[in-house]
């Protein structure tokens, strides 16, 4: 059975599966929009809730990463806020992901990769599990395996997060983590 043609409730199970989570930033953690002034400073906005989400996926003991072939410093400033690594200013990503699963011994299926652009087509093809904003190029869409309701920016991430940490049943998991297990006497 292809990609395309599993189950959404098949996806969300190899989704919470997964042990590494990849993202882009630029229309990923945020809204794909730069605002810059007359001295050529730039600014991006973000969501607090996909914040929140990060740090619930980091309290379960998931790893994530910021992949970007940008390479303006508020990449690694916002990755440093967050508490989550950043690997920026890549030119090919396919291959910094490939690096990156051999760097922790880790299979496809163990990793999740959310972009929205065609630089993100790499990736989304090497990853167990790819995801797309809502508003992401429509090639993106079609590759991905699941699509958030909410935009890039606007808490696209903070879904991701909240269907990696279900456990099935509609709860979300303990924040002991995938990988808990019970103390015997």
């Amino acid at each position: 059975m292809s990609r395309a043609e599993r189950p959404e409730e098949e996806k969300k199970v190899r989704l919470r599966a997964c042990r590494l989570l990849v993202l882009d930033f630029d229309g990923v953690l945020t809204d794909n929009r730069v605002y810059v002034n007359d001295r050529g400073e730039e600014w991006v906005c973000c969501s607090r809730g996909d914040s929140l989400g990060l740090a619930m996926l980091k309290k379960a003991g998931r790893e994530v990463v910021v992949l970007s072939t940008e390479t303006h410093g508020v990449v690694a400033k916002r990755c440093e806020k967050l508490g989550v690594a950043c690997v920026s200013g890549c030119g090919d990503k396919g291959p910094a992901l490939e690096a990156m699963m051999a760097e922790r011994g880790l299979g496809p299926e163990e990793v999740a990769y959310v972009g929205n652009d065609v630089n993100d087509r790499a990736c989304m093809e090497r990853a167990g599990v790819a995801i797309a904003p809502a508003d992401a190029h429509g090639e993106i869409l079609r590759m991905a395996d699941l699509t958030t309701p909410q935009k890039g920016g606007r808490g696209a991430v903070r879904q991701v997060a909240d269907w990696m940490l279900e456990t099935g049943d509609g709860n979300a998991e303990a924040a002991e983590g995938p990988a808990r297990q019970k103390e015997t006497p």
